[in-house]
C-alpha cells in the first residue's frame, strides 16, 4: 500500500471515503481485553478550608531580641613622624643609560615629478569647441519709481505705549531670621565612639607546622593494562579495495582544426583620425563690467530712527540693604586639623637578609633515573598462509535494480494514467505485453506516482 509523508490537500475529490485505519493499527491489533493502564497523575480536587489562618510567623515564634550593646571606642594612637631624609633614589635613574637621540629617517620615499621641459603646442578641446555668439543687451524690467521721504511726523503708537502703565516698585518682605545668640564656650567634640570603644589585645596569629616530605620506599609501578594485556597478532596487511587508476585519453598530439579557427576572420583596422583644433584668438574689445544694478540704483539719504522708550520711573533714596542670611548666621569656626587614624600593624615585618632557599629546594633528593624496561612484543615470523580479506557483505551482497517512479516519465516507461485521489496521488497502470498464443488477459496493477 502506497503511503504519503505529506498533509491532506483536499483539492481533489472522486467520492472515495477516506479511511481512518493507520498503520500502528495494522500491525499491531488489539489482544483480547486488555485495558491500557490507568495514569498515575493525582487528579485535581478542591481542598476546602480547614480552618482560620493563624498570623504568627515561624520567625515571629522563634525570633529572641537581644540587648543592643554600644561598640566600644578605639582611641587613636599619636602620630609621630620619622626622623631622617626620603631616599628619593629609583631604580631607573640608577640603571638608566642615557643615549644620543638623533633624527627620525622617514621611511617615505621622495616624491618624484615625472615632468618635461618641452613645450606644449597642441590647442585644447575649449578654445576648438568654443565659438562666440552675437548677444544683444538685455533691457531692465524694473519700474522706475523714485522714493519720497514723507515730510509729517509718524504720529501713531505702538501697542507697548498703549497698555504700559508706569507702577511704583514695592521692596519685597525681608526674609531675615531672629538674631540668635551662639552657644558659650569651647565645641565639644566626644562622640559615642570615642568613650565607648574598649581597646582589646591581639592574639598570635596560629601558624600551623608544614609536614616534611618522607619519599615512599616502595618501587614504582609503571606498567599500564594496554602493555600488560596487549600481544601482537601475526598477519599480512590487508589489500586495497580501491580500483586502480587508469588515465582516460591518448598522448598523440592534436591535429585538426577548432571552431575559433573555422569561423574567425580577420578584419582590416585603420588608424582613427586626428582631429586638429583650431587656433585661440583672444578679443580686442573691453570688457563691459556695468550691470544693470550699478546703472539704475540711486541711493537716498534716511535717517535712523528714534528709540521708544518707557517713561523712567522713580528711584529710591534709601540706603541698600546689604546683608545677607549667610553673613549673619555664618560664623567662623577654630577647627583643629584631625590625625591621621593609621591602623597598627598586627604582623611585624621581617628583619634582616631574604633567603632564596624554598621549601622545595631544601627537602628535595634528587636520585638517579632508571629508563623504563620496554613492553615490545618480541618479532614473530609470519605465517606462509594468505590472509582471507572476505566479508559476509562481500559474499553474501546481491546487487538490487533501482526502481524509477512512474511519475517523471510515465510514456516512456509503459504507465498509463488512471485517476487522482482526494489525497493528491496520481494512479499509474502498467500496460501489459502481448502474449502470443494465450487466450489469458491478466489485469495489471496500479502503481502510486508522484503527488
Amino acid at each position: 500500500r502506497h503511503r504519503c509523508c505529506h498533509k491532506a490537500t483536499k483539492i481533489y475529490d472522486d467520492g472515495v471515503q477516506p479511511c481512518h485505519k493507520t498503520e500502528y493499527l495494522e500491525n499491531h491489533p488489539v489482544y483480547g481485553n486488555i485495558c491500557p493502564p490507568e495514569s498515575c497523575k493525582p487528579k485535581p480536587e478542591f481542598q476546602q478550608d480547614q480552618g482560620r489562618m493563624d498570623g504568627i510567623t515561624t520567625f515571629k515564634s522563634d525570633y529572641i531580641p537581644y540587648d543592643i550593646v554600644k561598640r566600644p571606642f578605639r582611641a587613636p594612637a599619636e602620630y609621630r613622624p620619622k626622623s631622617g631624609k626620603i631616599d628619593l633614589g629609583t631604580i631607573y635613574q640608577r640603571d638608566y643609560n642615557p643615549h644620543k637621540v638623533g633624527p627620525v629617517i622617514l621611511a617615505r620615499p621622495r616624491e618624484r615629478k615625472h615632468t618635461s621641459g618641452a613645450k606644449v603646442d597642441t590647442i585644447p578641446t575649449y578654445r576648438d569647441d568654443y565659438r562666440l555668439w552675437k548677444s544683444q543687451r538685455t533691457e531692465s524690467c524694473k519700474v522706475e519709481c523714485p522714493y519720497e521721504p514723507p515730510s509729517e511726523k509718524f504720529g501713531n503708537p505702538s501697542t507697548f505705549q498703549d497698555d504700559y502703565i508706569p507702577r511704583q516698585p514695592n521692596p519685597p518682605p525681608s526674609c531675615k531670621p531672629c538674631e540668635a545668640k551662639l552657644p558659650e564656650g569651647p565645641f565639644d567634640g566626644k562622640t559615642i565612639h570615642r568613650t565607648a570603644y574598649v581597646v582589646h589585645e591581639m592574639e598570635p596569629l596560629f601558624v600551623r607546622p608544614r609536614e616534611e616530605y618522607k619519599p615512599s620506599d616502595q618501587p614504582f609501578e609503571d606498567l599500564t593494562t594496554h602493555q600488560r594485556d596487549f600481544k601482537g597478532t601475526p598477519g599480512e596487511q590487508a589489500k586495497s579495495c580501491k580500483p586502480e587508476y587508469r588515465k582516460v585519453g591518448s598522448d598523440a598530439p592534436f591535429k585538426g582544426t577548432t571552431e575559433f579557427q573555422d569561423r574567425y576572420q580577420p578584419w582590416l583596422v585603420t588608424a582613427p583620425e586626428f582631429h586638429k583644433p583650431r587656433e585661440y584668438v583672444p578679443p580686442t574689445d573691453t570688457m563691459d563690467l556695468n550691470s544693470t544694478n550699478r546703472l539704475d540704483y540711486i541711493s537716498h539719504k534716511v535717517a535712523p530712527v528714534a528709540p521708544i522708550r518707557p517713561a523712567p520711573g522713580r528711584r529710591s533714596t534709601a540706603p541698600f540693604q546689604g546683608k545677607t542670611t549667610t553673613k549673619e548666621d555664618y560664623q567662623p569656626w577654630s577647627i583643629c586639623r584631625r590625625g591621621i587614624i593609621k591602623k597598627e600593624q598586627e604582623i611585624q615585618k621581617p628583619t634582616g637578609r631574604f633567603s632564596n632557599l624554598t621549601t622545595f629546594r631544601s627537602h628535595y633528593i634528587p636520585h638517579q633515573a632508571n629508563p623504563p624496561p620496554s613492553f615490545r612484543p618480541v618479532h614473530t615470523v609470519g605465517t606462509r598462509v594468505p590472509f582471507k580479506d572476505e566479508t559476509l557483505y562481500r559474499t553474501e551482497y546481491t546487487p538490487k535494480k533501482q526502481e524509477v517512479c512512474p511519475g517523471h516519465h510515465p510514456a516512456a516507461l509503459g504507465y498509463v494514467y488512471v485517476n487522482t485521489d482526494s489525497q493528491g496521488h496520481k494512479f499509474y497502470r502498467q500496460l501489459s505485453p502481448d502474449h502470443s498464443g494465450s487466450s489469458c488477459n491478466p489485469i495489471p496493477t496500479e502503481v502510486a506516482g508522484v503527488s
